[in-house]
């Protein structure tokens, strides 16, 4: 099949991990990426095209389009990425449209979307069938019964599947969105996308390290890294508070979209045995090397932390619900503490730091579904071929 992938993140990176790993399960398939936030280093399997769409993304709030390149308008980059959407449809005239979050959220980006989804319900491009990709927690609105509503009406217009990416048995969707008995297209459970990794890779990446027999390995990560400066700079205080008591390394992954500035700061803080980077793409193996986990909670990093059950300490984003009812649910299946604002500073994350790092890593049976990419790749080939009947 010839698959068009759309992805829109605006403000962290997991949106994109997320879709591409989706992507990476549809290997027996040709596969167009099409992204459109900012440069993240990512390896792109060969069956996986990436088009790259003029930068937008939002503010903190987000309310507010920023475009990337800064010598050009809002309303310009816009023009630009409806006719490269457009062309793309014309040349690849898809069998499956797989379009992420949309309409659930992203509706800002409506202006490029709604028009091939309208020409797509018109036949304009052939026989093409339209999937959202969801994932498993919806933010909370300002007035969910007319969010709902606008919801419902486009689903059930534009769209011919709906992919839950989460486990139903550990969390379902009706659970964050009401009206889930009015979608009136197939809803399918896929189970969890994560990054599928080999322990020992792990072990090997430990070695390559040089971390010696005695010493305990912490990974740091924020995300995409635009809310992750205060978590990295207390793990950096809390490891050199620590630093007397045991012998430690840390590597800081700080996030490819943290502001330049802070990034700086975090840097010169740098020694021997505390390295900052921004980001790397081996985040799983470092995970599957590590005594310790410190990070944000977003989807793709809980999922990773499920998959290594390397100890760790996870500082959810409580100003809206997703981060803290997603650890939650997942709390008590691998050895987790869920930090506070209170836990911020450097005295009480590192006791946390010290309790966490007496727990050996165990690597047990889980009962959460985490092959969700290969689950919603499936699903996609046997949908087309029993249409095809």
């Amino acid at each position: 099949m010839n698959i068009l992938f759309y992805c829109q993140y605006v403000w962290g990176m997991g949106h994109l991990v997320r879709s591409l790993e989706f992507a990476r399960a549809l290997s027996a398939h040709d596969v167009t990426l099409v992204a459109g936030g900012q440069e993240v280093d990512v390896e792109l399997p060969r069956h996986v095209q990436l088009v790259k769409l003029p930068v937008l993304y939002m503010d903190e709030k987000f309310t507010t389009l920023i475009p990337g390149d800064p010598a050009k308008s809002v309303a310009e980059i816009q023009q630009a990425r409806q006719d490269i959407l457009y062309e793309l449809f014309k040349e690849k005239q898809p069998d499956i449209f797989i379009v992420e979050l949309y309409p659930f959220g992203r509706s800002i980006f409506g202006f490029e979307l709604e028009p091939v989804l309208a020409d797509i319900r018109a036949g304009t491009f052939g026989a093409v069938r339209t999937v959202c990709s969801l994932r498993d927690i919806l933010v909370e609105k300002k007035d969910p019964a007319a969010y709902e509503e606008r919801v419902i009406q486009k689903l059930n217009r534009y769209f011919d599947a709906l992919l839950v990416h989460a486990d139903e048995r550990l969390l379902r969707l009706d659970e964050t969105f009401s009206r889930v008995n009015d979608i009136a297209i197939p809803v399918v459970y896929t189970g969890y996308i994560t990054q599928q990794t080999d322990p020992a890779a792990g072990r090997s990446l430990r070695h390559s390290l040089a971390v010696s027999a005695g010493q305990k390995l912490v990974v740091a990560s924020a995300g995409g890294g635009r809310s992750g400066y205060r978590l990295i700079d207390s793990v950096i205080e809390a490891c050199e508070l620590l630093r007397n008591r045991m012998s430690l390394r840390l590597e800081a992954f700080a996030g490819p979209f943290m502001e330049d500035g802070e990034f700086k700061k975090l840097a010169a803080r740098s020694s021997r045995n505390i390295r900052i980077r921004r980001f790397t793409r081996q985040f799983p193996d470092y995970l599957n090397a590590a005594d310790l986990s410190v990070s944000l909670a977003g989807y793709n990093t809980c999922m990773n932390l499920l998959v290594s059950q390397v100890p760790a300490l996870v500082y959810p984003y409580s100003g809206q619900r997703e981060q803290p009812m997603r650890v939650d649910r997942i709390k008590d299946f691998f050895p987790m503490r869920i930090l506070t604002e209170e836990d911020m500073g450097a005295d009480r994350l590192s006791k946390h730091m010290h309790d966490m790092l007496q727990i050996k890593p165990a690597l047990n049976a889980l009962p959460i579904d985490l092959y969700g990419a290969a689950n919603a790749a499936k699903f996609l080939s046997r949908w087309v071929e029993e249409s095809l009947k």
